[in-house]
């Protein structure tokens, strides 16, 4: 007998009827779609045109949010990772035997500021980046313990957006009104940076001359720049941020040589699009690494001095203290 059974029949019966129902919901569901986009279009004209300008089509909003969500999780994946080429730094305890057997086998005035090269190298990255906590702590002992300042990645809560990249020159600042360049020095190599045009973040250092004390010019001669301008919560924060960063003691260290200089912030910048995350006085920079030094990357942490014990300028570190230097894991 030919033909399909009963059976067989019925189902397609409840195929044809299901597909047909599908079809049904479908085109309601597309006028509907196209029901709501002229809604839209009428109400919120400037956004339709603004959607359109972008090339976003509202009637392919899951298509749009279905590539969003997909490069999310691929950029994701890409700051997990850890970059390529990066070593791997060692662990803290060879870092601090290294440390003590460079200083025992040596007596010379050189030693310190080899040992602190030599451990900063095994510490850090060799490229600028921002430091994790671990080895912002690290840093934190090997500078107490070799150079004698206690110094803080980050100081009664502040941080900055990052502790280790590249300084660059600065002019001097006008300290009083009236001030000029050749006040500033009797070494015409300090001079040739000249004077910035405008004043710094905090204004001028005295009100006159006659109110500049000795104190304000070291500070001035001393003087660093950090990105206050950059820090994320600087709008919200600022009246407080902005005292408290006033002439902040800051310890920089030039990680390609070992000099370091304690400075004082008194200028915001340097602007991102330079490539610099800090900048130095002419005083500053000669110190760090010559009058022909114009950038290097370093190490600025806050000086945690609540006494004011701590003088500003350079700092000559001759004697080695390993005693207490327990570097954290990284």
């Amino acid at each position: 007998m030919g033909g399909k059974v009963p059976t067989q029949t019925y189902f397609d019966i409840k195929v044809d009827a299901a597909r047909e129902k599908a079809e049904a919901l479908r085109q309601k569901l597309k006028v509907k779609q196209f029901e709501v986009r002229d809604e839209f279009a009428q109400k919120y004209p400037k956004a339709k045109k603004y959607l359109e300008k972008k090339g976003l089509d509202l009637g392919r909003v899951r298509e749009h949010s279905a590539k969003i969500i997909g490069a999310s999780a691929l950029a994701g994946v890409l700051l997990l990772s850890p970059p390529k080429g990066q070593k791997a730094l060692p662990p803290a305890h060879e870092v601090v035997e290294r440390l003590k057997t460079v200083g025992e086998s040596t007596q010379s005035p050189e030693a310190p500021k080899k040992v602190l090269i030599e451990s900063l190298k095994e510490v850090i990255p060799e490229k600028p980046r921002p430091l994790s906590r671990e080895e912002e702590k690290n840093l934190e002992q090997v500078f107490e313990g070799v150079i004698g300042i206690k110094a803080r990645a980050t100081l009664e809560g502040e941080h900055l957006n990052t502790t280790y990249g590249y300084i660059g020159a600065e002019q001097h600042l006008r300290r009083y009104p009236g001030d000029t360049l050749a006040n500033h020095s009797q070494d015409s190599e300090m001079l040739k940076e000249g004077i910035a045009p405008g004043l710094g973040a905090w204004g001028y250092f005295a009100p006159s001359k006659d109110k500049f004390t000795r104190n304000l010019e070291e500070t001035e001669r001393w003087y660093a720049v950090v990105q206050t301008l950059y820090l994320p919560d600087w709008g919200r924060r600022q009246p407080y941020l902005r005292d408290w960063y006033k002439y902040r003691k800051v310890l920089i260290v030039n990680t390609a040589n070992g000099n370091a200089v304690v400075a004082a912030i008194a200028d915001s910048g340097p602007a991102a699009w330079t490539g610099k995350h800090f900048g130095g006085s002419p005083e500053v920079m000669d110190y760090l690494g010559g009058s022909r030094y114009k950038k290097g990357p370093v190490v600025l942490f806050f000086v945690d001095d609540p006494q004011n014990q701590v003088p500003i300028g350079p700092v000559e570190y001759n004697k080695l203290n390993l005693e207490g230097v327990n570097l954290i894991n990284v």
